[in-house]
């Protein structure tokens, strides 16, 4: 039997259990913190320009993201609509919406293991 993380741990330090968590595709990252957070203000703002800049994030980048999440989906994660009067602009999919619901859930789950281990560190 192996002995106790608490009795090979210096005594009257805090240790924490921390990570992160994302889901990859074929070896990549395709979808966590910052997709989420992405989406989100496009759906906020309307725009994938306006949703770059508040996460200071170039165009380019949000639209390498936004195109890996719409090619891995079997349906689009954000949809694009061509300017005119009102100038255009960006939606996010009920399937993605779908997605960030699951995610945050599952960070959720995760925050929870972090913090039961980061007690069982600490008792």
């Amino acid at each position: 039997m192996s002995k106790s993380i608490r009795a090979i741990l210096k005594k009257n330090k805090k240790f924490t259990v921390n990570g992160s968590i994302w889901i990859e595709c074929n070896g990549e990252r395709f979808f966590g913190p910052g997709p989420v957070q992405l989406l989100d203000l496009i759906s906020d703002t309307g725009s994938i320009n306006k949703a770059a800049k508040q996460m200071k994030m170039s165009y380019k980048k949000a639209w390498e993201i936004i195109s890996s999440l719409n090619a891995e989906a079997r349906q689009p994660f954000v949809v694009t609509q061509a300017g005119g009067n009102s100038g255009g602009g960006s939606v996010i999919t009920d399937e993605a919406i779908a997605v960030i619901v699951w995610y945050k859930e599952l960070r959720e789950r995760f925050t929870a293991l972090l913090e039961k281990e980061t007690g069982k560190l600490n008792s």
